[in-house]
């Protein structure tokens, strides 16, 4: 039995590793897929965890179930293809750290996922449902991630949901399919873009007002890159910057910061409405703290922080 699921993509990212002898740009191979990412945290945290998705039988889909068993997220529900290959993205980073992708996924087998393919049974007894809209870019994974979260919401379980907008991936609009899942959250993690895409303010205090109160979603928070974060709860918005460190590399930073706010709320007991603003600043600052910590290394799911790293940064900030 897990405490906390996410269901969607599963993939490998290549990430930049310097020159080889001859002077070619060298990769290496991260395993990733937001959904993979915010569990990994979770699991960090000492969250009991599962995946649902699909893989391809291949090397890259092979060495990303090994690697997902090692760090704790549990593989039941994790579909090995042999008519469809791992989704593969290349990972260009910046001086500064920031990302820019190259997706090989015409044939991915991420957007092949049917609800055929979802196990149920591993809802039972949990508390915590994660999608995001990688998921929705294609059916039949669409369909499949929608009718998955109407089902968690039906059993009562706290939803959360990234759009995790990626234009590459998108063949049609975006916005307007994003806009669906926003209909299930509970809990919803927003960049400061996207949350200008969905709202249709610039102003993000505005925005993140009107998606809360136009999708009736108690919680949302929207993440700033290297400013920090903010929350929305009711008529409370609130900024809070981030931390000094050294930055490498910012993949699966807002992956750990969303997983490490679900990892609070959870442990909390309490449903979202029943929680205080202060405590949503607390739990907001932790995250920006492990956020922090994972851009101090390469890749996403084998660099998320512990509790004991976390809480030494905080003590570290004061």
């Amino acid at each position: 039995m897990s405490e906390a699921v996410a269901l969607g993509e599963a993939l490998i990212d290549f990430t930049p590793a310097g020159c080889s002898a001859s002077g070619n740009p060298l990769f290496e191979r991260n395993p990733g897929g937001a959904p993979a990412n915010v569990l990994a945290q979770l699991a960090r945290l000492g969250v009991d965890t599962a995946l649902i998705g699909k893989v391809g039988d291949d090397i890259f889909g092979q060495a990303l179930r090994e690697t997902f068993r090692s760090v704790g997220i549990r593989t039941d529900g994790l579909i090995l293809s042999q008519d469809y290959n791992t989704t593969l993205t290349f990972v260009q980073i910046n001086e500064w750290g920031d990302r820019s992708f190259c997706f090989v996924r015409n044939h991915g087998a991420d957007k092949m996922l049917t609800p055929e393919d979802v196990n149920y049974r591993l809802l039972d007894g949990a508390k915590l449902f994660y999608f995001g809209g990688v998921a929705l870019t294609d059916d039949p994974a669409r369909s499949t991630a929608l009718a998955a979260a109407a089902e968690a919401r039906r059993r009562g379980l706290l939803i959360a949901y990234d759009p995790n907008y990626r234009p590459l991936l998108w063949k049609e609009d975006a916005a307007r399919v994003l806009k669906q899942g926003l209909q299930f959250a509970d809990v919803l993690k927003v960049s400061d873009l996207e949350c200008q895409m969905l709202s249709g303010e610039e102003n993000l205090e505005a925005g993140s007002a009107l998606l809360s109160e136009q999708y009736d979603i108690p919680l949302v928070f929207v993440t700033l890159g290297p400013k920090g974060a903010a929350f929305r709860f009711g008529s409370i918005y609130r900024q809070q910057p981030t931390f000094d460190v050294k930055t490498v590399d910012t993949t699966g930073a807002g992956d750990s910061f969303f997983g490490s706010v679900l990892y609070r709320i959870l442990r909390t007991g309490k449903r979202v409405n029943e929680l205080s603003s202060d405590e949503i600043d607390e739990f907001m600052r932790f995250a920006n703290a492990a956020g922090s910590l994972v851009t101090t290394k390469k890749g996403a799911v084998c660099s998320m922080p512990d509790l004991g790293q976390i809480q030494a940064l905080l003590t570290r900030a004061g």
